[in-house]
């Protein structure tokens, strides 16, 4: 973390429970819950409601730390970025410290908590995805390599395995399966971010693939990533974890997202200005459908049975 130019102490009383709630990314959190949930459910052991619903909001609260930690970190690049910049620190609503005794106060919570829950395999992996998240990735890949969101993507992957895990206490081949669909999502979805937004990361010193490798490079490698992803999540629709649902699901999205990432690869730079980018920010939207989507159908794959067994 490097010295901040910004206004570092928040205005007496001008802080919010809204503002510290911002500092722990309510959009992530909701991804997170979500794919957790969806690991829990398809996981071949019922949990009791009362010990999901407790499990499911403690891992949450994880990632709730997780992210004001994160804008404790990176508060002074995201002052700097136009779709950072009104974050609670850098507006000045919250100060830095505040946001680090919140961070540090919520994973510890969180971590106990869960174990008690649930189980010390689970509360372990949600340690471990906080730990990743800020140390691995925000302190270290985040500013030193290209392949930050390559190899920091896993902090993000690993809710359906603590889902699973809570449900289980153990390691399954399935939760590994939901781990690498969101691991190869990252890259192509972070990537198309990057196309429209790289002059924020540029001006912020971040070496997001576009700064370092150009925007050529980075259509490349949005393909190259894509293709494998295709392969893994139709493939998932022939495991346990899948079904005709699934599948379905699965055929039509990652058609569509293949082209997406096909048309990427194809255009130049004269075609992408003249647009403003608009088959970059189409795919990037795309992007967020397609995790929804396919973590969606996995859930409806789980709960089909129960719910044909109540109807029969």
């Amino acid at each position: 973390m490097t010295d901040v130019s910004y206004q570092q102490t928040a205005q007496t009383g001008e802080a919010s429970l809204g503002d510290y709630f911002a500092l722990m990314k309510p959009r992530v959190m909701q991804l997170v819950v979500f794919t957790a949930l969806v690991g829990l459910l398809a996981a071949p052991i019922a949990v009791h409601p009362v010990v999901a619903f407790a499990s499911i909001l403690f891992v949450a609260i994880g990632a709730g730390a997780s992210g004001a930690l994160n804008m404790w970190w990176d508060a002074d690049i995201d002052g700097v970025m136009n779709r950072t910049a009104k974050r609670p620190i850098p507006a000045g609503k919250v100060t830095p410290d505040e946001a680090k005794v919140l961070g540090f106060a919520l994973s510890g919570m969180s971590v106990m908590m869960l174990a008690l829950a649930a189980n010390l395999l689970a509360a372990f992996l949600l340690a471990f995805t906080i730990f990743f998240y800020i140390v691995i990735y925000s302190m270290w890949l985040k500013r030193s390599t290209p392949q930050n969101i390559v190899i920091g993507g896993a902090a993000g992957a690993f809710p359906p395995v603590i889902g699973w895990v809570i449900a289980t206490g153990s390691m399954a081949i399935e939760p590994w399966l939901m781990f690498a669909l969101i691991f190869m999502w990252t890259p192509p979805h972070f990537w198309a971010l990057a196309l429209f937004m790289k002059a924020d990361y540029h001006n912020a010193g971040v070496p997001m693939l576009t700064v370092t490798h150009g925007r050529t490079s980075t259509r490349k490698h949005i393909l190259i990533y894509t293709v494998p992803l295709v392969i893994l999540a139709v493939g998932t629709g022939f495991t346990s974890i899948g079904g005709p649902v699934y599948l379905a699901t699965a055929l039509v999205l990652n058609a569509m997202f293949l082209k997406g990432a096909y048309d990427i690869w194809r255009r130049d730079e004269a075609q992408a200005e003249a647009d403003g980018y608009a088959v970059e920010k189409s795919f990037f939207k795309l992007s967020l459908w397609y995790l929804f989507l396919h973590f969606g159908a996995i859930l409806a794959e789980a709960l089909l049975p129960a719910a044909w067994g109540i109807w029969a």
